[in-house]
């Protein structure tokens, strides 16, 4: 006998969380995309006859691609809605992966046609989080946005800290070639499954039921939303405010902040897996070993900062909840990349290096939880200005730090790190999600 609509709505979880969980897969197989190449860079520097430092070059590509169009992803998301943008950026980054791949051995220019495809994939990858932050803006209520956006971002930890010995063995078996079309088709399947099962919003949704959708709409309507609107529909597009956002206090102290979390995080994305093959002298298989300790740190830091900071931000306050955490979180980190950069075994630089991971990405879900918080349905265009500044600070990370490292060593390169976390943190000391951007 089959099931009624009605029976199966009531049989499954949360559809916005079966979602949210999906968006964790789809930003795991980001960060996959996104940290191959540096597994693979020690194989594609050797082929290529490519250094450190034009190496960089390539990482800053990608990070260059995925800057400029995150403005465009956020208008686009708010545009067409996060189900079909999301769906193209990941088929996107399919193709671009692919390319890599193609790059034909003893080519002529190999770094030129590396940094282009590279771009190609930042590109694509753009539409990602700004899709994701306006997905969780109109399936969330403010009460869970601290949970649903460390759900997302735990798949950060995720991609990233399985891609270190799982490249590493590809390459070892394929060569570094084969790694690329994996991730090619890792994201073939991630696409084709999010277009099938989401939907822009609960109403649109055949499985969400009466109560989950009622649930929704009356928790996005409490006064403590600063700016709740009825969304539905793609019918009626305001105007952005463009001057509203890039004057507004709480977003330019967020975009600064964010460009430090990233920069600190691209050390990590980029070069730790380097660092501990040349300046801690391990081999490949126990390099990818100690290289997925900081992103399985990562997890845990969203997973935990996500629910910490809801369940602060419902007793003591949204204030409270979504700020404190960030700036804490940011200045402890500072403190542990110096202690693990100056650690003398490369096991203790390894964990203690990766607890500083941890304790960055605790702070990971505020940031995307605020831009929820003050933006409304412009959620979109504001988290891809904050995330624009994120990924300028990545693109110095993976210039600076191989330059840095030369010149100066590799431990000046993590107290660079440092100092700039803590100045990432004091400006969390400005932001009140309280405060909304105007419309």
């Amino acid at each position: 006998m089959h099931m009624t609509l009605e029976h199966r709505q009531r049989s499954l979880p949360p559809i916005r969380y079966l979602l949210v969980l999906w968006l964790f897969v789809l930003s795991a197989v980001a960060f996959l995309d996104r940290t191959n190449i540096s597994i693979a860079g020690v194989h594609i520097s050797r082929e290529f006859a490519i250094d450190n430092t034009h190496l960089g070059w390539v990482f800053s590509a990608f990070l260059i691609g995925y800057a400029i169009f995150q403005i465009p992803a956020g208008i686009l998301a708010k545009r067409f809605g996060p189900r079909r943008v999301l769906s193209f950026g990941v088929a996107c980054c399919g193709v671009f992966a692919a390319l890599t791949a193609l790059v034909p051995p003893g080519v002529h220019g190999a770094l030129l046609i590396l940094a282009i495809v590279r771009f190609g994939l930042g590109a694509g990858e753009a539409v990602i989080y700004p899709a994701a932050s306006q997905f969780v803006k109109r399936w969330f209520p403010v009460g869970e946005r601290g949970m649903a956006n460390g759900l997302i971002f735990a798949g950060v930890g995720m991609g990233a800290g399985l891609t270190p010995p799982f490249v590493t063995l590809i390459i070892l078996q394929h060569g570094w070639r084969a790694a690329f079309w994996f991730s090619a088709a890792a994201d073939a399947i991630a696409c084709l499954v999010w277009y099938l099962a989401a939907r822009d919003t609960p109403a649109e949704h055949h499985l969400v039921g009466e109560a989950e959708n009622a649930l929704i709409r009356e928790e996005r309507n409490q006064p403590r939303d600063p700016i709740v609107r009825e969304e539905s529909t793609n019918d009626a597009k305001p105007a952005i405010p463009w001057f509203e956002i890039f004057t507004n206090k709480e977003i330019l102290a967020l975009t600064l902040s964010y460009f430090a979390f990233v920069y600190v995080a691209w050390i990590f994305f980029a070069w730790f897996y380097i660092y501990m093959t040349q300046a801690r002298g391990l081999n490949l298989k126990t390099s990818a070993a100690f290289s997925m300790l900081p992103f399985i740190a990562m997890t845990i830091g969203c997973l935990s900062g996500g629910a910490v900071s809801d369940w602060i931000g419902t007793r003591f306050g949204l204030r409270m909840g979504r700020c404190l955490l960030p700036a804490l979180a940011l200045a402890l980190t500072a403190v542990l990349l110096v202690a693990g950069s100056r650690a003398h075994g490369a096991a203790m630089a390894a964990v203690i290096l990766a607890c500083s991971a941890g304790v960055l990405y605790i702070s990971q879900s505020g940031f995307w939880a605020v831009t929820a918080d003050i933006a409304g349905e412009n959620v979109g265009v504001v988290s891809a200005v904050m995330n624009m500044g994120g990924q300028a600070g990545g693109a110095c990370t993976a210039t600076l730090t191989p330059l840095i490292a030369a010149h100066f060593g590799w431990e000046m390169s993590f107290v660079t790190a440092a100092a700039i976390a803590l100045l990432g943190g004091a400006a969390w000391l400005v932001i009140n999600p309280l405060e909304p951007c105007r419309e």
